[in-house]
């Protein structure tokens, strides 16, 4: 899971095992698996890097 920004300026928690698709048109938008969608405010290398993170983490907790 990690936390990002809507664009609106809430936060939420996103399962990033469901992200398909992340994309800057110029707003960086993100596409499940299921095809929802969610434009937030961080930029592509942001969620990269907290994707990598989270999965370090996990990693990490099981071996």
């Amino acid at each position: 899971m990690i936390k990002l920004t809507k664009l609106n300026g809430k936060e939420f928690v996103l399962n990033c095992e469901l992200i398909e698709t992340v994309e800057s048109t110029p707003d960086t938008v993100i596409t499940l698996t299921n095809s929802k969608k969610f434009v937030v405010k961080q930029s592509i290398e942001t969620i990269i890097d907290r994707v990598i993170e989270y999965k370090k983490r996990i990693y990490l907790d099981t071996h």
